[in-house]
C-alpha cells in the first residue's frame, strides 16, 4: 500500500512540474489595466456568424471562456485570466473594431450579460501565449478584409 501512495504522490508531482514548466499553472504574465469590452452572438454584427467563432468553434461560456482580440497582440489561443474571476478565456475570435486598440472583448451568452459587463479595465494574468504562425494560417485566405490585413501586416513586420 506504501508503495502505491508513493508511486501516486511521485505521479501527481511530475505532472505538476509539467504543467509548471510549461507555464500553464504558472503565474503567467500579468498585464494591467487591459481594457475590455463584451459581445453576444446575437449583436447584428456578429449575427451572420451565429454561435461560431473565427476559429470556427461554438463560442464557449463555462469554465472556459471565449474571448475575440487583435490577433497581432493576443494570438490564437492565447489562455488568460483576470484576476479575481474564477474563469479561464481563451482567445479564439477576433473583430474588425479590435484591431490597434489593445482590447479584449468576452463573450457573453446574451445582450443583458454583455451590458452588465459594459467597459472594464482588468488586471489580466496570460497562462498560455497563443500562436502567431496559427494566426497567419487561419487569416492568410480572408485578407479581402481591411482589418484582417493589419493584423496579418502587423504579425509578420514583428517577426
Amino acid at each position: 500500500m506504501r508503495i502505491h501512495s508513493l508511486l501516486l504522490l511521485s505521479l501527481c508531482a511530475s505532472f505538476l512540474v509539467s504543467c509548471e514548466s510549461s507555464g500553464f499553472l504558472g503565474r503567467g504574465t500579468r498585464i494591467t489595466s487591459v481594457r475590455t469590452t463584451a459581445y453576444t452572438h446575437g449583436e447584428a454584427d456578429h449575427i451572420v456568424y451565429g454561435a461560431k467563432t473565427a476559429v470556427g468553434t461554438q463560442l464557449k461560456y463555462g469554465n472556459v471562456r471565449s474571448a475575440a482580440a487583435d490577433w497581432s497582440v493576443y494570438p490564437v489561443g492565447t489562455i488568460f485570466q483576470i484576476e479575481g474571476l474564477p474563469y479561464v478565456y481563451q482567445v479564439d475570435d477576433y473583430g474588425s473594431a479590435l484591431v490597434g486598440t489593445n482590447t479584449i472583448d468576452l463573450y457573453k451568452p446574451d445582450k443583458a450579460t454583455m451590458k452588465a459587463w459594459g467597459v472594464r479595465n482588468v488586471n489580466i494574468r496570460v497562462l498560455k501565449w497563443g500562436s502567431f504562425s496559427k494566426s497567419l494560417s487561419i487569416m492568410k485566405e480572408r485578407q479581402g478584409y481591411e482589418h484582417i490585413r493589419r493584423m496579418v501586416s502587423r504579425i509578420e513586420t514583428s517577426t
